[in-house]
C-alpha cells in the first residue's frame, strides 16, 4: 500500500527483536502471538489459513473484551535510546483491528521483571490516536528522554501487525570504561550518517548486531556503469583509536567488492587508517591497524560496489 515516509523511519528500529527487542508481556494473546510486534520484514498473510484458534496472523491479536478496560503489550527495546518516531502497522487486520492505541515510554535500568516495569513510571508519548485497518500509522515523537522500554495500549482490543520505534541509540558506555569496545556498532550509538548508494539494502545494516544470515541483512550496492567507487561514513560511537577493522563479506559470493580503504575523519583532518586493500567473498577479514591519532568517523570505500556484510572497529575511547 503506497503511503509517504517520514524522515523518522531512516532512523533505526530500536525495538526490532534483531537488535535484542523483546515483547515481555502482554494482557492477552488469545489469537496471535505478542512476539510478532517487533519481527523484522513485513508482515505476511495467507487467506483462509486457520488453526484452532481461526484465522493466522502475522501479529499481535487479543480476543474480543467484554469488560472495561483495554489491552497492552510491554516491549524492551534491544537498543534503548531517544525515540523520534513510532510505526503502528494494522496489516491485514481488517475487521478486526483496535480504533485506537496510545504508546507510552520508561526508563528502567537493569534487568526488570514484568511486575518492577509495570510499578515504574510511565510518559505517554503518543496520545490516544484513531487507527485503521490494513495501514501503517507514523507518529512523530519530540520528547528528547532516553528510555529503555514503551508499552503499547490498544482500545479496547483487537490486532496489530508490527510496531516500530525509530530513534537516536543513546548506550550506557561507562560499562566499558578501561575496555575496548566496537566504535562503529549500532548498539554502542555508532550511525551511518552518508552513504553513496543504498540501492537493494540500508547502510545501517553494516553496524547492525549479530550475523547477516544473507544477503538482505548487510549493505549491497547497485551494479557502477560510471568511474569511481561507492562509500559510506560512520560517525563512531565516540572519538576513539581504532586498533582493529573487521571486513564481513559474509554472504556476498559474487557481489562483493574488489578491495576496501578505510580513512579516519576527526574534523577537517584526514587520516590513512588501511590502505586499498584486496577482499576476498564470503569471507570475515581481519585487518590490525597502527596509527595514534583518534577519529571520530570512519569512511568506508569499497571498490568499485558490491556489499559489505558487517563492519567492525575495535578501539579504546578517548
Amino acid at each position: 500500500m503506497p503511503h509517504s515516509t517520514p524522515p523518522f523511519t531512516s532512523l533505526p528500529d530500536l525495538a526490532l527483536r534483531a537488535f535484542g527487542g523483546s515483547v515481555v508481556a502482554a494482557s492477552d494473546e488469545s489469537f496471535a502471538e505478542k512476539e510478532s510486534l517487533i519481527r523484522p520484514g513485513r508482515p505476511g498473510f495467507q487467506a483462509e489459513t486457520f488453526g484452532n484458534k481461526g484465522q493466522v496472523y502475522d501479529g499481535w491479536e487479543t480476543r474480543r473484551r467484554r469488560e472495561p478496560g483495554h489491552d497492552w503489550a510491554l516491549v524492551r527495546l534491544g537498543l534503548p535510546g531517544v525515540i523520534r518516531g513510532v510505526v503502528i502497522d494494522t496489516a491485514w487486520f481488517k475487521g478486526n483491528y483496535p480504533p485506537h492505541a496510545s504508546v507510552e515510554a520508561a526508563a528502567v535500568e537493569g534487568h526488570p521483571s514484568p511486575a518492577e516495569l509495570l510499578a515504574a513510571p510511565w510518559t505517554e508519548i503518543v496520545p490516544r490516536a484513531g487507527l485503521k485497518g490494513d495501514a501503517e500509522h507514523h507518529f512523530e515523537v519530540t520528547d528528547e528522554s532516553r528510555y529503555t522500554h514503551v508499552r503499547l495500549n490498544i482500545h479496547p482490543d483487537g490486532g496489530v501487525a508490527r510496531l516500530r520505534v525509530h530513534g537516536e541509540v543513546r548506550p550506557d558506555l561507562s560499562l566499558y570504561d578501561g575496555l575496548s569496545l566496537d566504535l562503529a556498532a549500532l548498539k554502542n550509538g555508532a550511525l551511518v550518517t552518508a552513504c553513496s548508494n543504498e540501492f537493494y539494502s540500508a547502510p545501517n545494516n553494516v553496524i547492525a548486531p549479530g550475523l547477516a544470515r544473507h544477503q538482505a541483512e548487510g549493505w549491497e550496492t547497485a551494479r557502477r556503469r560510471e568511474p569511481g567507487n561507492e562509500w559510506l561514513v560512520i560517525r563512531l560511537a565516540g572519538r576513539g583509536l581504532i586498533g582493529l577493522a573487521e571486513i564481513d563479506t559474509t554472504n556476498l559470493l559474487f557481489n562483493a567488492p574488489g578491495a576496501v580503504s578505510l580513512t579516519g575523519l576527526d574534523g577537517n583532518h584526514e587520516l590513512e587508517l588501511l590502505p586499498r586493500t584486496r577482499l576476498q567473498p564470503d569471507t570475515l577479514h581481519r585487518f590490525r591497524l597502527h596509527h595514534t591519532t583518534p577519529v571520530t568517523h570512519v569512511r568506508v570505500d569499497i571498490y568499485p560496489d558490491g556489499g559489505l556484510a558487517r563492519v567492525h572497529l575495535h578501539g579504546h575511547l578517548t
